[in-house]
């Protein structure tokens, strides 16, 4: 057979395989499900006994008021009255402070007219029915009915939830249970009115029954909100939408509201119960604090509760830990309150005598005989319990009938008006605003506001649910000089994602698409008619082929098949050239080679060009030429404005180790939040060697504190370009992506926009009114600088760019505070105070140093203080004169003394205790805060507790870090140079290689061997090592001529081929030799996209012209700010080294004295004294530590709460199916004989392949 219809099988001796470490995610599922289901039993844990403690707290309160309790006395019943609105007003009260922190720092929308009159009644008719129900009415019934009484809350919500769905045609599912819901409550009603009626005619306790029963009504109205939709009213739905809008003035007006009403129904409520307010002040302290301690648990109890039922629904937990705790949490309390009044019953039976019944028992509670009056605390309050279960007669059977009755009524009845809320489907980490209606939670009745405040949707059919809007990842990474190994992790994190999300998923949430910008890809090869790619860019090109074979190549063995190689795609463009990839999966990766003679080099442009070339070629062009084809602009401009938001770039540097789950996370927090632009992820320097050690505790302390601090109080200021998720709507919003392009044309610019484009993008993110945030579950790997050197240079970039950055925001920041509801007065403060202690720390660390002599040497502390300032001005004097690379070797040399110097000071901190028998000094105290602050952060992220380890080569350190490091980043702030990878120069030149190979081709002696020469100069070159065989029966069929002739015809072409690979004449050619097994097919550009390459280099990548002046010109600026930066920094640090010289001077007179203690804080005389200045430091920088401290805290609860959320939710990749029921698709047999898959290379399994092969060439 010819060459187009011909075979190429795999070598069945040829079966081992050189594999690239392909890392998937280093976690137990088993260990994962353990995790999860602790958390969410932990979390339905907290909730029921939070639940418990808060309604019992409250109902005690209760118990207390009434005149017919022990503890407290009748005539000081009005403290127990006062706690009981002070428990129902506190909710209030902290919604009111945490409005009033969001209208001064954040948004202050005012609501129309309209809006406050209804929300003023509304709240008056809640408030007054809340008062009325709790101060006047429930004091007067026994505890069991006041537990069950407040379910009955729910009476309207379940009419409100009934009345709309009679008339609609749709979501009629749970109408029956609500119907009974209500035949329920108002059955309950009658029961309760019966049961006590039945007991006497009495005419107060009949106003008692009705004001608790309106009082039920009057809060039922509480959460009208929930249901206003439902009713298609115009005007219940411009109030919530208006009430929305302006959510925290209306919160503000609420609270108000409700604080006044209730107030004034206490304070109306005590004088015309014949009682006076002055019995306050008056209490006994043991009776004041069992009531202000109820409060303070009521409070407390509550207000967590609420908060873990949060967590419960934010973890897709809300059946098991929300709702069966909830609903458990009254049975609970009815159990701890009539548990110990059993118990005390059945002792008094032990002491009364078997004969002793329960209606003498209620008879000696109620006349109060046989009480001692050293009765315990807890034996008072079960007497007080069980006086208002005697009051209603619990020895007559029919009362208790009634009051059971009417209990299980109320609470089948509440179960069943909620039960909507089994079926809701969240997402994950839902937001608080979506899961309930209103903020806070109500404290008198905080199961049922609970319940009752989350949000209330109808059903719809399956067909009217619209899935949510697919989301576009495009990931780009830039490379330059990465190496192989750095190269093969990135792609291989690509593969994974392709894996992970396959293209032809009908079921797709999120598609990627993969693209490579290589910078100065290009080289000149003497004699080459085209410039050639260098040997890093060919080493990606290795690298792909070696992953994408291991990728799809899944059963290697010499009896399976080997799937077919994709056709893949090599493209000439006006910046250099592309090559086009289809993964295994079906997702897209691009590898652009950028010539730096054709378009702007380095890392800044790259990125310009791949958000020019995505958000505007790709994105908007789509939309333009439908447009220009006559499509409505307005929907048009709908479509793109969706499509910008749910767009997605993942920046990503050439080394970068990822995983997809770790995508995934970024993408919920984009895909939750629409305010937020940019998520970045935890970032794990890797590497060996003791620089690699201290990077990774510096970066662990980082992300655990201050990237955690920025994103709970703020925002975070830096996204790292190694591994960031950024919204295209945000990129594209003004003053951002155009702004970006800006080209440095001041000393200023090389620092802040071309040495940490990083940062300065989120500067412009955060200016523009876009959120930043962090993400510590999601975790990226990236190589860091193992040499002194490279470390040095990599900081010196960083640590000016950050600062210029930094200022550049506070110097906007009152203007960035109104546009970004993120960014707060306070969060300014929080980073001037960063601001002042990095520019203040060479200076600390100069006194830090001169303690550290004092304690060795035992010297004066200002001549130590001298001594410690000596040898940062003389390197600061060096770094002046001498070259980069000489100033850090001295550096280096310097950061040994100071290493050694810091271990004897640690040993001579921990000797100076055990001699003085005393931890009670700065020294002291300050080491063991920061070693007991860095384990416990530590202990809170499991994964990463071995990184403590490293912190001892981060202390010691510490003067190298942050002096010499300063020092050196200030002197060297001219040079603009990267710094890193700036290593390895061009691969050596290669002969060319095309004009050869055609000579041979189209040589008249080879066309006898039954070749298509033609066909195979127009395939480039692209040559397979294999056995050529004619398809054509042969007149002589002498055994021996025929291996003659196939002998030389294979020689002959091995020889071509070696000369092939050899030489080539362009970039194109040069790849497809490489590419022998995997073809590289020539391609063009459409003439649109071409043109917007042209386009784009002339208007912003250009490359720059070579000005001398203009160099020389930024030169000197580039020098003027590096004097001007080094001479503020030298001048503040001075001043600060020269104020603390003086107070030592001076002396006692003007230091603070302070007490020593023992261990056993026992005053020893003997007094420590410390300057006012280095005191305010000491307390500043511990308070900026205890804030990040917090916050990490807080940012870890929540990061647990997403893990288990994404446990819970994450896709589950199919399963691939069984070798044995893997088949050769009926497209194989056509595919062969393509030309374009000659050099797809297969196994021997299939036999009738193997057949028709035996039966068409001549073995």
């Amino acid at each position: 057979m010819n060459m187009e219809e011909g075979y190429t099988l795999r070598k069945s001796w040829d079966v081992c395989r050189e594999v690239p470490v392909i890392q998937d995610e280093q976690k137990s599922k088993k260990l994962e499900k353990l995790l999860k289901w602790v958390s969410l039993f932990i979390v339905g844990l907290l909730v029921f006994a939070l639940a418990i403690f808060s309604k019992g707290s409250f109902l005690l309160l209760i118990t207390l008021s009434s005149n017919a309790t022990y503890t407290v006395p009748a005539d000081q019943k009005p403290c127990a009255l006062l706690s009981v609105s002070i428990a129902v007003v506190g909710p209030s009260v902290l919604l009111l402070i945490k409005s009033m922190w969001k209208i001064i720092f954040k948004d202050s929308r005012k609501p129309s007219r309209k809006t406050l009159i209804w929300v003023i009644g509304v709240e008056f008719l809640v408030g007054f029915g809340t008062a009325v129900l709790t101060i006047s009415a429930m004091p007067f019934f026994d505890i069991v009915t006041n537990v069950m009484m407040l379910n009955s809350i729910c009476i309207l919500s379940s009419i409100f939830q009934v009345v709309p769905q009679v008339f609609a045609r749709e979501g009629k599912r749970f109408i029956v249970s609500l119907i009974i819901s209500i035949v329920l409550i108002l059955a309950g009603y009658v029961l309760f009115i019966i049961s006590y009626l039945h007991i006497g005619e009495d005419k107060e306790m009949k106003i008692r029954i009705g004001l608790a029963i309106l009082g039920t009504i009057f809060i039922s109205l509480n959460w009208w909100e929930n249901y206003s939709t439902l009713f298609r009213s115009p005007f219940l739905n411009s109030i919530s939408e208006d009430i929305a809008r302006s959510r925290n003035v209306m919160s503000i007006l609420s609270s108000v509201v409700r604080i006044l009403v209730t107030a004034a129904v206490v304070g109306a409520y005590v004088p015309l119960s014949g009682r006076d307010w002055s019995s306050v002040t008056s209490v006994p302290d043991n009776v004041g604090r069992v009531i202000w301690i109820l409060v303070g648990i009521q409070i407390v109890s509550s207000a967590l509760c609420h908060w873990f039922v949060v967590v419960a629904c934010k973890m897709h937990a809300m059946r098991w830990s929300f709702l069966l705790p909830i609903y458990m949490a009254s049975l609970g309390v009815v159990a701890a309150f009539v548990a110990p009044v059993v118990i005390f019953y059945q002792r008094s039976g032990n002491t009364r005598g078997a004969n002793h019944t329960m209606t003498e028992y209620c008879d000696d509670i109620l006349y109060y005989r046989g009480l001692s009056h050293n009765a315990t605390l807890a034996e008072r309050l079960v007497i007080d319990i069980t006086h208002t279960l005697c009051n209603n007669n619990m020895a007559n059977l029919t009362a208790i009938g009634f009051s059971i009755g009417c209990s299980i009524c109320w609470w089948l009845g509440w179960m069943l008006c909620t039960m909507y809320i089994w079926f809701l489907k969240l997402q994950r980490i839902e937001r608080t605003q979506d899961l309930f209606v209103r903020r806070m939670y109500e404290g008198a009745f905080l199961e049922q506001s609970l319940l009752l405040n989350t949000r209330f949707e109808i059903l719809r059919k399956k067909k009217c649910h619209r899935p949510a809007d697919p989301v576009s990842v495009f990931l780009c990474a830039t490379m330059w000089h990465e190496n192989y190994d750095e190269m093969l992790r990135i792609i291989i994190s690509m593969f994974r994602l392709d894996e992970y999300r396959p293209k032809n998923n009908p079921n797709i949430d999120v598609s990627f698409e993969s693209h490579v910008y290589f910078d100065d890809a290009f080289k000149d090869v003497e004699g080459s008619v085209e410039r050639h790619v260098n040997k890093y860019a060919e080493n990606l090109v290795e690298v792909i082929q070696e992953v994408y074979r291991n990728f799809s190549d899944e059963a290697s063995g010499i009896f399976r098949e080997r799937p077919f190689q994709r056709r893949q795609r090599i493209i000439r463009t006006p910046y250099g050239g592309r090559l086009e990839y289809t993964l295994p999966h079906g997702n897209l990766l691009m590898v652009h080679f950028k010539d730096k003679d054709l378009i702007r080099h380095r890392k800044r442009w790259s990125q310009i060009m791949y958000l020019y070339y995505i958000l505007g070629w790709k994105l908007t062009g789509k939309y333009f030429r439908k447009f220009v084809e006559g499509e409505d602009e307005s929907m048009l401009m709908e479509r793109i404005e969706k499509e910008k938001a749910n767009t997605y770039l993942l920046a990503l540097d050439g080394d970068t180790d990822f995983q997809p789950s770790a995508v995934m996370l970024l993408i919920d927090r984009l895909k939750l939040y629409p305010h937020v632009g940019a998520a970045c992820g935890r970032i794990h320097p890797t590497g060996t060697g003791p620089m690699v050690w201290y990077q990774k505790f510096e970066y662990a302390v980082g992300h655990w504190l201050q990237k955690t601090a920025e994103h709970v109080f703020g925002c975070v200021l830096c996204s790292p370009g190694c591994f960031s998720l950024f919204r295209g709507a945000a990129l594209m919003d003004d003053n951002v992506m155009k702004k970006y392009t800006t080209k440095a044309s001041e000393a200023g610019h090389y620092v802040q926009y071309d040495q940490g484009e990083d940062r300065w993008l989120c500067t412009l993110l955060l200016q523009q009114g876009w959120r930043v945030e962090y993400n510590a579950a999601s975790d990226a790997y990236t190589n860091a600088p193992q040499d002194f050197k490279e470390f040095y240079n990599q900081r010196r970039r960083w640590g000016p760019s950050t600062m210029a950055n930094t200022l550049d925001l506070l110097g906007s920041g009152s203007l960035t505070s109104q546009r970004n509801s993120s960014i707060s007065k306070p969060f300014i403060l929080y980073q001037v105070l960063n601001m002042a202690a990095t520019i203040l720390g060479p200076a600390t660390i100069c006194i830090m140093i001169a303690g550290c002599l004092t304690l060795v040497l035992q010297i004066h502390p200002n001549f130590a203080l001298v001594l410690s300032v000596v040898p940062p001005i003389i390197y600061l004097i060096l770094c002046f004169k001498l070259k980069s690379d000489t100033q850090i070797n001295i550096a280096a040399v310097m950061s040994v003394f100071y290493a050694f110097l810091m271990i004897a000071t640690a040993l001579s901190i921990v000797g100076g205790m055990v001699a003085e028998q005393t931890i009670w000094t700065p020294s002291a105290l300050f080491i063991i805060v920061m070693i007991l602050m860095n384990i416990i952060t530590a202990g809170l992220h499991p994964k990463e507790f071995h990184l403590v380890i490293y912190g001892f080569i981060y202390f010691i350190c510490i003067p190298s870090g942050y002096l010499l490091l300063t020092i050196y980043s200030m002197v060297n702030l001219n040079n603009v140079s990267w710094g890193t990878r700036e290593t390895g120069g061009p691969a050596a030149a290669k002969p060319p290689t095309k004009t050869i190979t055609q000579r041979l081709l189209q040589a008249k002696w080879f066309k006898c061997l039954c070749w298509d020469s033609d066909k195979v100069a127009n395939q480039n070159d692209q040559m397979t090592e294999s056995v050529v065989i004619d398809d054509k029966p042969q007149a002589n069929l002498n055994p021996t001529s025929q291996n003659h002739n196939r002998n030389v015809q294979f020689n002959l072409f091995q020889k071509i081929e070696q000369t092939a690979s050899s030489v080539s004449s362009d970039w194109v050619a040069q790849l497809q030799n490489k590419s022998l097994d995997f073809p590289l097919n020539e391609e063009y550009l459409v003439t649109e996209e071409e043109d917007f390459w042209k386009e784009l280099q002339k208007v912003y990548l250009e490359p720059l012209a070579e000005d001398k002046e203009k160099q020389r010109r930024i030169a000197s600026e580039l020098k003027d700010l590096r004097n001007k930066v080094t001479f503020v920094f030298f001048i503040c640090n001075a001043l600060w080294l020269v104020a603390t010289f003086t107070l030592q001077v001076i002396g006692k007179s003007v230091t603070i004295k302070i007490p020593k203690y023992d261990l056993n804080l026992t005053a020893t005389g003997v007094f420590l004294y410390i300057d006012p200045i280095g005191l305010m430091f000491l307390i500043g920088f511990t308070s900026l530590l205890l804030i990040q401290f917090l916050g990490m805290f807080y940012h870890r609860v929540y990061t647990l709460i997403h893990f288990v959320a994404f446990s819970n939710m994450k896709s589950r990749t199919s399963r691939r199916p069984s070798d044995d029921s893997m088949q050769i698709p009926d497209t194989l047999a056509t595919e062969l004989t393509n030309y374009m898959y000659r050099n797809k290379s297969l196994t021997i399994q299939n036999s009738a392949i193997i057949q028709k092969y035996r039966a068409e060439t001549l073995v």
